[in-house]
Parts: C-alpha cells; structure tokens; sequence
C-alpha cells in the first residue's frame, strides 16, 4: 500500500489531525496548572510527580503497545490510544482527589505510548522510502503546532473555568476517536502483519538495556538522559514559577509559551540546517547547552513581562535546536544499528523525564529559584559530557 504522499493526502491527513489533537490537548493545559494546583491545593513536587506519572506509564506501555501495533494493526492501536487520551483528560478534569489525578496521568502516559508508534508504523506502511523522511517530518510539524496552538487556547478556555481546558481536550479526542473508527483504513493485512513479526526478533528491551551500558554507547545515552533531566525539570516549573513569582495569570503564561514556540519553530525551519552545515551537530549541542544553562540562571533574577517574554524565546529556540541536533548526531553514529540507537534514545529521554520533573517540584517547594538553578547545573555538565563523548566518537569512527 505504498504510494507517493499526493495520492495519500486524506490518510495523510486523518493521520496528522490525530496527532495535532493529542499534543494540542497537552498543550492546552499547560497555562492553567498553576490555578488548577492553587484550586486543589497541591504542592509543586505534587505536580512534578504528576508530570512523571505519565512518564512512567509511557516507559512501561511503550514495549508492549510496540508489539501489540505489530500484532493488533496500526488502526485499533490509534483509536484505543485517542480513546485512552480523551478518557485522561475527562478523569483530569472531574478529578476532587489527588489519587483520581494520578490515575488521569497514568492513562495518559499509556495513551501516548499507544499512539506513537502506531502513527509511526502508519506512515511508514503508506509511504515509498524516498517519501518517508517528508511525511515524518509532517507528524513532527503536527507535533510542534499542537504545542504552539495549545497554550493559546487553553489560557484563553481557562478565563470561563479552570477545569474547562481539561474537558475541551476530552471533547476533541473524543470526535479524533469517531473519525479515526470510521476514516482510517488498516494499512497491512493480518497475514502481511504475520509476516512482519516473524522476520523481526521477539523484543529485547532488557537485553537493548544492557547494550546501552557498553562504553561505545554509555557516554551519548547519559547525555541523553542529563539533557531531558535538566529540560522536564525546567518546563515543569515554568508556569509555576511565573505565577509565583510575577503573578503571571493562565492568559499571560499561554501569551508567551505561544509566541516562544512560534518564534522557535520559524528560526528553527530558517535556520536549523544551515546552522548544521556550517558548525556540525557537536557545536551546535554545546552552544545549545551554553545559552540554555546560561539563561536558566538568568531566569532567576530577570522582571517585568517583555525580558521574561525574550528570555523564554532564546530558551525555547535553544531546546528547539538542540533536540533535532542531537537526534541528528546520534543517528550519524549509529551505524546500522539505527534501531537499537532510536529505541535507547528515547529510553533514556524518558526516564530522564520520569526524574526531572519529580525533582524539580521537591526544588521548587523549597524555593521557587531551585528548579531554574538546578536546570543551569545539569546543562552545563552535560556540555562537559560532550567534551567527553567528542573523543569517544572519534575513537569509534576510526575503529570502523
């Protein structure tokens, strides 16, 4: 069923539409948790355990929803995802409990686990090889634009009800579920799909694990893992810590997470390859890493809502940079061990999202500055990292 993309437009676009719900109805809630902690009166290591919750549950989901996309089909797998979605954000919104919250979170982490790789599978299954990069990089702008849209909204959504946003996003998940049953084809036959499984091994997440921990890899997947550590620790605290700290309301928080997200994603498009091209992946990671740390610092001590609103704009287009460009370099040194590389990749940037934002609520807690101060610390040893990693690379390349 593979055909160029312009005879699979509406799929295409069934498709996308799917993953620009689900991020735009994460984004959504972004701006109002800070009035939500305030209404249910918790704590910011409450929050941060919230935020790992669903990083936990997207761990542990991923491996066996991977296998299940194989076994099950793309279709049923994308449905369930939505429908486990919409089901999270309902719960999240009527929840009067902290237990109810956590459940909310945990099918939501479960929802995400779903849905990615089943999308994934889509696209490649309907796409020619000398397409597929183009319709990944369509989900990756689906992605980016539910986030930028999705603060926006939910500030707005919030001035009528604190608990709105979380029920606005059930209902859009819940019409993404009814279109999906009714629009979306399976792309592969069960037989074809036998067939699939049989020739790629049982998985063999633990014995990946273990490989991970080889010195070839060890250094890069540590980066990886201090870089979404430092990263969850600082986006978890952020509306936090505008509220606290500037009094900042879900309008004001949603203003500047939109236009930081729109204003990174134009330099990044503009940008980005050039700056690749002309400096290298490693260069562009570290002055990343430079500016990020740099900046959290600078967080600390910066006033008035303009600064605020120019600071998080060169943090946001530094995080935005430094993710594909490390997405980037791995992928040049993995060799043909692309699939072992991907995987641990975002193996280890989860569990990096599991700590970050459970340590950076217990900082924030003691003092609103912790997290942002903490952030900085983590970034610049991972520039250290790099130093490291540099030589390690080096020695790998000329052993091959």
């Amino acid at each position: 069923m593979q055909k160029p993309i312009r005879e699979q437009k509406a799929v295409l676009v069934i498709l996308l539409s799917n993953i620009f719900i689900a991020f735009l109805g994460i984004g959504l809630i972004i701006p109002v948790m800070p009035l939500f902690m305030n209404v249910m009166h918790l704590t910011g290591s409450t929050m941060g355990y919230l935020v790992a919750a669903f990083a936990v549950a997207q761990l542990i989901a991923s491996p066996i929803a991977g296998r299940w996309v194989d076994r099950y089909g793309r279709k049923i797998m994308i449905v369930s995802g939505l429908f486990l979605f919409a089901l999270s954000e309902l719960v999240f919104g009527l929840g009067t409990h902290v237990y109810v919250l956590y459940v909310a979170r945990l099918l939501g982490g479960i929802s995400a686990a779903f849905i990615m790789p089943a999308v994934t599978a889509y696209v490649a299954d309907i796409t020619t090889v000398q397409e597929r990069s183009k319709a990944m990089g369509y989900v990756s702008a689906a992605i980016s634009t539910g986030f930028i849209i999705g603060p926006g909204i939910g500030g707005f959504i919030a001035e009528y009800g604190v608990r709105l946003p979380f029920f606005f996003a059930a209902g859009i998940a819940f019409i993404a579920v009814i279109s999906s049953m009714f629009m979306l084809k399976e792309p592969l036959t069960k037989e074809e799909r036998e067939k699939q499984m049989n020739e790629v091994k049982e998985s063999t997440f633990f014995k990946d694990l273990k490989k991970s921990i080889h010195p070839s890899y060890l250094i890069a997947f540590i980066i990886v893992f201090v870089l979404a550590f430092g990263l969850s620790a600082y986006e978890t605290v952020f509306s936090l810590f505008t509220n606290h700290k500037f009094g900042f309301g879900p309008k004001d928080i949603a203003v500047i997470i939109t236009v930081s997200s729109i204003v990174a994603v134009i330099i990044q498009v503009l940008v980005f390859g050039k700056l690749v091209n002309t400096l290298g992946e490693k260069r562009v990671i570290q002055l990343c890493l430079i500016i990020g740390a740099v900046l959290a610092f600078v967080s600390t001590v910066v006033s008035g809502f303009l600064v605020v609103l120019i600071v998080t704009c060169v943090i946001f287009l530094a995080f935005d940079l430094l993710r594909p460009a490390l997405t980037t370099f791995l992928s040049k040194i993995a060799g043909n061990q692309q699939g072992f590389v991907a995987g641990m990749n975002s193996t280890y940037t989860s569990l990096g999202t599991i700590f970050g934002p459970a340590l950076g609520g217990i900082l924030f807690d003691q003092n609103i500055h912790f997290p942002f101060l903490f952030a900085g610390v983590v970034l610049f040893l991972g520039l250290g990292l790099t130093l490291i990693w540099k030589g390690k690379v080096t020695e790998e390349a000329a052993a091959e």
